[in-house]
């Protein structure tokens, strides 16, 4: 390997190139190939392969801004759109690619390309979908579709589909063709359809950590949706019609419902901006339980708890939809809507009902949580702690020491101090 003189830089690219054919399009250009060597003038070749994939990638997004200009970029409109608002990679590319994309913005801007010196205004570092391992006999990786596993006693083992022997259940770890740790994401899809396997991926842990792919989770996440689309079917039978208004007085039956329908509304809008996914399928499925609760204990709903089903389960497909469109779409039309779910507004949540009567208060005896108090939202201080004192997890756990201080923190925990 030879370098290219100082004083023979830049190498000019052939003007007539064809690219009919898949390939490098230097290799085939013999031309402008082989050259003289400029160390020793004998017979040469030019190298072909010198551009990193990263220098494409780099600065894309500058490019996308006027993707048909002549000129690489158009300096005005890329600093109308640029930064990119938000950057959501795995830790490879938060080491490798955002390093090299801050690099070429920096020199861009050097060159008068754009007029901004950071690429990006937000990143989020997603987890990795991680997976058992297995080995055979000789040492081989397996993949988790020829195995089949069982539990006996407490312990798992897994043996070949294809002839019985027994495979060594191996560490968790991201999946990869070498290990061979991967599931087929067709495979999920023709069993469980797709929003099974968006479900799964979001409810299982916070989206910067790791996801441990199982399939007892696939199924259950399998079941959560069909849940819903149950949900929604019974709604319609007992709720009221579509557009229906809200009648003057409702029961507080119907009112803890919608309470619960608009909290989690509220919590499902501030967790998707948050990136709490997780925290989102834990909020649809708190309301998923409270409407399952609502519709089992009204065999025949007057008219304003007809009116809180049929809000409580609109509300549940429309916050359901950004992660389960699928089913999203086929419930909002079991609901009676002739329309999208995706071209409809979302829903506002209403103060009023977002305000809460009561509080939860963690318990605390010697720094370890005991219990849970539940408790007017106005209730004094003295009140709090006549009623901590009574109750019988925190006699039990003080035991025959006397409690020498109750700390209330309003709104947040009691400590009591033995």
């Amino acid at each position: 390997m030879v370098p290219v003189p100082i004083d023979q830089l830049p190498v000019r690219l052939p003007e007539e190139v064809s690219f009919d054919r898949p390939g490098n399009p230097l290799d085939r250009d013999d031309a402008w190939r082989n050259v003289p060597c400029p160390s020793c003038g004998a017979p040469a070749r030019r190298e072909t392969d010198t551009m990193d994939t990263f220098v494409d990638s780099s600065w894309y997004f500058a490019r996308f801004t006027s993707p048909h200009a002549t000129t690489p970029t158009e300096p005005e409109v890329a600093n109308r759109f640029l930064p990119v608002d938000q950057y959501i990679g795995g830790v490879e590319h938060a080491i490798l690619h955002l390093l090299y994309a801050r690099f070429f913005t920096r020199a861009m801007q050097a060159t008068g390309h754009v007029g901004v010196e950071e690429p990006f205004a937000g990143l989020f570092t997603q987890g990795m979908v991680v997976h058992e391992t297995y080995k055979d006999a000789s040492g081989a990786w397996v993949a988790p579709a020829d195995i089949r596993l069982s539990e006996a006693d407490g312990v798992r083992s897994a043996t070949k589909l294809s002839n019985g022997e027994p495979v060594e259940i191996g560490s968790i770890e991201k999946m990869s063709k070498s290990k061979k740790n991967v599931v087929d994401p067709n495979d999920i899809i023709e069993t469980y359809g797709a929003d099974t396997a968006r479900w799964f991926v979001l409810s299982d842990s916070p989206p910067d950590r790791d996801v441990i792919w199982t399939e007892a989770g696939v199924d259950g996440a399998s079941k959560r949706v069909q849940r819903i689309w149950r949900l929604a079917n019974e709604a319609a039978a007992k709720g009221a019609l579509v557009g229906a208004a809200a009648p003057a007085e409702l029961s507080e039956a119907a009112t803890a419902l919608r309470r619960a329908a608009h909290g989690a509304l509220s919590r499902v809008g501030d967790g998707v901006e948050r990136f709490h996914f997780n925290i989102c399928i834990a909020a649809i499925n708190e309301l998923s339980n409270a409407l399952s609760q609502a519709l089992q204990s009204a065999e025949t709903p007057d008219e304003g708890m007809a009116f809180a089903l049929r809000e409580a389960a609109e509300i549940l497909v429309q916050i359901v939809a950004p992660f389960t469109p699928h089913l999203a779409e086929e419930a909002w039309g079991a609901l009676g809507h002739e329309t999208l779910v995706a071209e409809t507004a979302w829903p506002a949540a209403d103060p009023a009902l977002l305000a809460s009567d009561t509080v939860t208060l963690p318990v605390q005896v010697n720094g370890k949580k005991r219990d849970e108090l539940v408790a007017p939202v106005d209730a004094s201080a003295a009140d709090i702690e006549a009623m901590v004192r009574a109750l019988e997890s925190v006699a039990k756990a003080v035991g025959d020491k006397p409690i020498r201080k109750v700390i209330v923190v309003p709104r947040r925990i009691v400590n009591v101090v033995a």
